[in-house]
Order: structure tokens, then C-alpha cells, then sequence
């Protein structure tokens, strides 16, 4: 299981997930790169990824689509602005494709991959929202829980890549 370490967010705006995951860089950045990969972890189950397409290169869209049990799916549009490979990845919703901007942007996603030897990773996720606000609504959606789920789903799937 993904291991816990604290990590204090930078601002009021910022949620922080961090993890050392039992798997190479390599394997985890390919987890949020490769679409079938992406699907088999992303969301935290019981709900699903039904649909992942990813343009990754700064400025390219992504597009991942969430469902759950009862069937009703929840899109999430994107637009990437920096990627590293294997060491980074920022990802915002402020854009839906192609620099057009989304009606409400809600976060910006920080990744960073950093070696912590014997093939496993230092995994820091900060979510970066436009207001506090939003900050706080994605606490109570559940971000520490869910987000930490799923580090620990992306792990199983990393591990065996």
C-alpha cells in the first residue's frame, strides 16, 4: 500500500496528496499518460473510468470521463501545460481543448514524480484551486480520501507495468 508522508500545502488554495508508491517513475508517469492504463486506476472505485483521451504535450486536451455505479457519467475536460516525462505533469481545467476557456474552472493539478530509490516513487499531487472556496468544496468531496484511493489503485496497476 502507497505509504503516507505530510506534505503542508503552499496556500489556502492548495490541497496536497503525497505518497511514496512502489513503482518506477517510469510506470506511474505511463499510468497517467496511456489511456487503457489510465482506466484501470483513476477513479476510486466503486466508480469507473469509461472513457480517457490524452493529448499529452503542453497545450494538448485531455478528456476523462468518470461513472458511476448507477451508470450516470461525469465528463472532466482539460488542457495540459507542462509535461516532463517522468517527472511531472500539470493539467488544468481552466481550459476545455485547445486554449478555449471552461466555464468554471475549478483546480489546477500539480504532479511530480521524484526517484526515492529501490524503484520506488516520491507521488505529490496538489491541487491548486482558483479560490478557497473551491479548495474547501473539493475537501468535502472527498479529495483526501478518494485521491488517496486511488494512489493506492494506481500502485497495484504501476507495479505490474
Amino acid at each position: 500500500m502507497a505509504t503516507k508522508i505530510d506534505i503542508e500545502p503552499a496556500s489556502e488554495h492548495e490541497l496536497v496528496l503525497a505518497r511514496i508508491i512502489d513503482a518506477p517513475r517510469a510506470n506511474i508517469f505511463r499510468a497517467w499518460t496511456d489511456p487503457d492504463v489510465l482506466k484501470r486506476w483513476f477513479t476510486p472505485a466503486p466508480w469507473t473510468t469509461s472513457r480517457a483521451e490524452l493529448d499529452v504535450r503542453p497545450g494538448g486536451s485531455s478528456l476523462v470521463v468518470m461513472k458511476d455505479p448507477d451508470g450516470n457519467e461525469y465528463p472532466n475536460k482539460g488542457v495540459y501545460l507542462e509535461v516532463v516525462e517522468n517527472e511531472k505533469i500539470v493539467l488544468t481545467d481552466a481550459y476545455t481543448e485547445a486554449w478555449v476557456p471552461s466555464g468554471k474552472p475549478f483546480f489546477t493539478l500539480v504532479l511530480t514524480l521524484e526517484d526515492e530509490g529501490d524503484g520506488k516513487t516520491r507521488y505529490i499531487a496538489r491541487a491548486r484551486h482558483w479560490t478557497a472556496e473551491d479548495r474547501e468544496a473539493h475537501e468535502k468531496m472527498g479529495f483526501h480520501e478518494g485521491w488517496g484511493q486511488c494512489a493506492g489503485q494506481l500502485e497495484a496497476v504501476a507495479a505490474k507495468l
